[in-house]
């Protein structure tokens, strides 16, 4: 198996996914624009400097999602993906998918934003296979702001891959895999892979990269 592994937010998208979420959760007036817009920001600088909580950031970022239940909430992804994400699509992401799609490769998304904002998005990619944060579900079928299993952030990306490859049989010695990131935060799956591609990547992992001799690709500026 050729497998192609790629992080979303500012990898394949020039924008954070899971923030723009909550920037537009405070635009249709489910949030607090002042609160939430407060620590929205504080999280995400955690997210950059790599000491997030990602249990108590789920736990934020998807309350609004839980209160509404899940009409509204689909309604609103619509609207997100139609005025947010499409526009934020940009063809040499899209062409750099379908060239390892059309070669023959596995593709697969890996990201450490939750599934219910990133299922739409790996979609319009043309991707099938998800490794996302997964989220717990209660007796009535929705979502409780809970994490279920292993976070598909850090360390556990080379986890939950793990378990995606057992899943099929097969384990790290009979696949050859690309991964492609931007940012630190994805250090050890980087290092896991045959082939790591520092992908429009923040000044830390450019860095790494260059010392490592790693590929280095800029598809697009970061926003």
């Amino acid at each position: 198996m050729r497998l192609a592994l790629f992080d979303l937010d500012h990898t394949l998208l020039p924008i954070d996914s899971d923030y723009a979420w909550g920037v537009f959760t405070q635009e249709i007036g489910w949030t607090d624009p002042v609160a939430f817009k407060e620590r929205n920001d504080e999280f995400y600088e955690h997210y950059k400097a790599g000491t997030l909580d990602i249990h108590d950031y789920v736990r934020f970022a998807t309350e609004a999602v839980r209160l509404k239940g899940p009409d509204d909430a689909a309604a609103a992804h619509l609207d997100f993906m139609h005025s947010v994400i499409r526009p934020a699509l940009r063809a040499e992401a899209l062409d750099l998918v379908r060239a390892h799609r059309e070669a023959g490769d596995t593709v697969v998304i890996v990201t450490a934003t939750n599934e219910f904002i990133t299922a739409p998005i790996a979609r319009e990619f043309g991707v099938q296979e998800l490794i996302a944060v997964e989220l717990e579900r209660g007796p009535d079928g929705w979502i409780t702001g809970e994490i279920k299993g292993v976070p598909s952030a850090r360390e556990g990306k080379v986890k939950r891959v793990e378990q995606w490859l057992g899943a099929r049989g097969v384990d790290w010695a009979r696949v050859h895999s690309t991964f492609y990131s931007d940012s630190t935060n994805d250090l050890a799956l980087l290092e896991r892979v045959d082939v790591p591609v520092a992908t429009n990547p923040d000044a830390r992992l450019r860095a790494i990269a260059t010392q490592r001799g790693w590929r280095i690709l800029d598809l697009f500026k970061r926003a």
